[in-house]
């Protein structure tokens, strides 16, 4: 029986034999040395014979392409263990979960186990930080947001309501500190007034303080 064989990719061709394992946490892979299959080589350079010169070369090489076919079976095992012996000290196995995995990435030397099974903590201290500190400033943007969008929906005056000193933005009267935001009505009407104006957009009374 040949273990380690449940997460790998076969790259091998008729030329030789070549296998990639993977992390069975990451994904992160290892490739083994190429091995050159004899009968493959040998068949190449008979079949490029017989592209020469026909014949003799050209049944030559299909022989070696079926004598490749019969023996590959055991010759890709041969090769498939051998990759195996040469790849399998780049992993660590779990002996809690099973998982073959690397020491780089997904090991935890402390406890012996993959860190599926137990965990890095300073790591997860560390993630823990960093999702909170993003979401945050997700809500920090989000309240940024809500404000840009109430100075767009409700400017504030060029002047005071209050003491018509000149203002830059903002809530509150650069000069007296009174609130700059107010609901003003119409003293004629009652109506409601949505912008700075002279007179009123209803009635057309005279509007006291903006005169």
């Amino acid at each position: 029986m040949i273990r380690f064989t449940a997460n790998h990719q076969d790259l091998s061709t008729d030329k030789g034999f070549q296998f990639k394992f993977f992390c069975d946490k990451c994904g992160n892979g290892y490739m083994s040395r190429f091995q050159t299959s004899l009968t493959g080589t040998a068949g190449s350079l008979l079949r490029a014979a017989g592209d020469l010169f026909g014949g003799f070369f050209h049944n030559a090489a299909n022989s070696a392409y079926e004598v490749q076919r019969a023996v590959g079976g055991k010759a890709h095992d041969e090769a498939f263990e051998a990759a195996v012996q040469e790849v399998r000290q780049h992993f660590h196995q779990c002996t809690r979960c099973g998982k073959w995995v690397c020491p780089e990435m997904c090991w935890n030397q402390t406890a012996g186990l993959c860190e599926d099974c137990a965990p890095n903590f300073e790591e997860e201290r560390a993630a823990a930080r960093a999702q909170g500190a993003r979401a945050q400033l997700h809500s920090l943007a989000h309240e940024v947001k809500l404000a840009d969008a109430k100075d767009i929906l409700n400017p504030a005056p060029a002047t005071c309501p209050h003491c018509h000193a000149a203002t830059t933005g903002g809530k509150f009267c650069p000069e007296c500190g009174q609130a700059l935001h107010l609901k003003q009505t119409c003293p004629g009407c009652q109506a409601e007034l949505k912008t700075q104006a002279k007179f009123c957009p209803e009635c057309g009374t005279k509007i006291p303080g903006w005169a």
